[in-house]
């Protein structure tokens, strides 16, 4: 007798016919199929229960129907690829995040990130895995990245290409993350490694001739989604901002800011507008629950009470000169290089080697700045950050009254004050640690 499948396959066809049905025009909208049955038979995906040709059919309809795009789909798909990927201790993480982060203006010290969902076409300079780094001197940054899709340069093609030694990307797993914070400000979530259900639906990807539901999943599956505090997610289309806002906002992120700039640009554009929507975390006059933060999830112990604080989404746009600096054509930021070239370019601005008013170096503070903006350390009245510090902070605020400049001022000290290379240093020394060699 054969022995039996470890995975038999599951069939998706009613829900495969009630999205046929959607397209056309036979189903009322009530009777649609929901974003919950979506994300389901998007799990079968990660545990390999589907096989090729529902996988295609399945990714095929959502962008036929553009349902891949709707703020519910999105957060729910977000949700289950997060479940399946490798799981991270998060108490013992949190522990190591409270004992390290530091505090400062509105920012509690939690866990960062700066991602965008790649698709825009311009291949620029890795300005946000460069941007994480050099925000890492002043806030925990957990980087979730992966190799390139649509560019010449991927941010995990960035960092193993640096010399004369580069971090050991994969090392770093959902086991030895927490040990990798006890050393680090910095940590790339390499998606191979804490995503390895993606490897099920690598080769049906490749095959369609579309992005796919896929391509923009990446910024909402981050593995230490509960650690996360605040974050700067880009898009490539102005009709994906606020879907992406409002996908953040379902689940359960409270500080963030999903950015697009009018090129279509999945970046803080160093050109000229960006459009921007902000997630703003309120108290909530409603809540009942204990009042100091350090209670576990900062959450009120009944879990059918209202939260702790409640979450509104600002639109507002951003222009260089909200930052105190001059714009630059893309076309001096792009097209991207190789990671080889991109790397040596990483490590002369982390060596504070580049002239004050070069394209790259304002592109890439342009993008740190607005992360210690949203993270909420521009919103302290003091300032010492250590070696080069003068104190003086910009208090000036801008669109969505927040201190932009101040943001710069900070970004400029972690470069000239060398603490950006420290940081990746550190993060590569932990990443060999992790190898157990």
């Amino acid at each position: 007798m054969a022995a039996q499948q470890e995975n038999p396959t599951v069939s998706i066809s009613p829900l495969l016919s009630k999205l046929l049905k959607q397209s056309t025009g036979d189903i009322k909208s009530h009777d649609w199929a929901t974003a919950d049955e979506i994300a389901a038979a998007i799990t079968l995906i990660f545990t390999n229960e589907l096989d090729s040709d529902h996988r295609a059919s399945l990714l095929t309809i959502l962008h036929a129907l553009k349902r891949d795009r709707e703020t519910l789909v999105l957060a729910k798909c977000g949700q289950a690829m997060r479940k399946a990927a490798a799981q991270v201790d998060q108490k013992a993480l949190r522990k190591i995040i409270r004992s390290r982060g530091k505090k400062e203006g509105s920012y509690r010290g939690g866990c960062c990130d700066l991602v965008g969902t790649g698709g825009d076409g311009w291949s620029t300079f890795n300005v946000s895995t460069t941007a994480s780094i050099v925000a890492s001197s002043l806030l925990l940054i957990s980087k979730h990245g992966n190799r390139a899709s649509s560019s010449t340069s991927g941010s995990a093609d960035l960092l193993q290409a640096i010399r004369p030694r580069a971090p050991v990307i994969e090392a770093v797993n959902a086991e030895v993350l927490p040990s990798v914070y006890e050393k680090s400000n910095y940590a790339f979530l390499f998606a191979p490694t804490f995503h390895p259900g993606m490897r099920h639906v690598a080769t049906t990807r490749k095959k369609l001739p579309f992005r796919t539901l896929f391509n923009l999943l990446g910024p909402l599956a981050n593995p230490i989604e509960g650690n996360i505090e605040a974050r700067i997610v880009g898009v490539p289309q102005h009709e994906l901002g606020l879907t992406f806002a409002e996908a953040l906002k379902e689940n359960k992120a409270r500080k963030g800011m999903v950015v697009c700039g009018d090129e279509l640009l999945d970046e803080i554009s160093c050109a000229g507008r960006t459009r921007c929507w902000r997630l703003v975390e309120r108290p909530n006059p409603a809540f009942r629950g204990p009042r100091d933060e350090e209670d576990e999830d900062f959450t009120t112990s009944d879990e059918e009470g209202e939260p702790r604080t409640i979450v509104d989404i600002e639109h507002f746009a951003l222009e260089p000169s909200d930052f105190g600096l001059q714009p630059h054509p893309l076309s001096d930021v792009s097209p991207g290089k190789l990671p080889k070239e991109n790397a040596a370019k990483l490590i002369q601005l982390l060596r504070n080697e580049l002239p004050r008013d070069d394209p790259i170096l304002d592109f890439v503070l342009l993008n740190t700045a607005a992360l210690f903006v949203i993270a909420g350390i521009c919103d302290a009245d003091t300032s010492d950050m250590g070696h080069g510090d003068d104190g003086k902070v910009i208090q000036e605020t801008g669109p969505g009254g927040l201190r932009w400049k101040e943001g710069i001022r900070r970004a400029r000290w972690a470069v000239e004050s060398g603490q950006a290379l420290a940081s990746l240093e550190r993060y590569i020394e932990a990443s060999h640690a992790a190898t157990g060699q």
